[in-house]
């Protein structure tokens, strides 16, 4: 645990939240901003600053329970069409709370007031720079 750590100190219940799931491994809660209604934070109760810090086994442990509560979230409100899960890793990818989570965030139409933009880039491209982009990737995958 990091004393400094908001998600810290809801897990350890020294600020209140609205709590949907927990167990040994996991807490889920409200995000307090509710994006859309019903947005939820899955938090790992070890804490680990981003993705880039998890092991195969937390991975492994954090990742299964998140089809679990996603589908009890979507359960809850018939109105709910859809959803994004979402984890930002680094500030850079808009991480504003530094203990690793995922964001379940219910889709209603698509005029919810939700919004990802993936721009097309393509045209940048040619089969000789995603040659390279990939080799350069493969190049540092590491056994766990």
């Amino acid at each position: 645990m990091d004393d400094n750590c908001i998600f810290c100190k809801i897990i350890n219940g020294d600020i209140p939240s609205y709590t949907v799931y927990e167990d040994d491994v996991v807490k889920a809660f409200l995000d307090i901003s509710q994006g859309t209604p019903g947005h939820t934070l899955v938090i790992p109760k070890k804490h680990v600053p981003d993705l880039f810090a998890y092991d195969a086994d937390l991975a492994a442990q954090v990742f299964s329970r998140i089809p679990k509560i996603a589908r009890a979230v979507k359960a809850a409100n018939p109105a709910i069409k859809g959803m994004n899960v979402v984890n930002n890793n680094g500030e850079v990818a808009y991480q504003s709370v530094f203990h690793s989570h995922f964001h379940l965030i219910p889709r209603y139409t698509s005029d919810d007031d939700f919004k990802m933009i993936f721009k097309d880039n393509s045209g940048n491209y040619n089969d000789e720079k995603y040659k390279e982009i990939q080799q350069s990737i493969i190049d540092q995958m590491k056994e766990d």
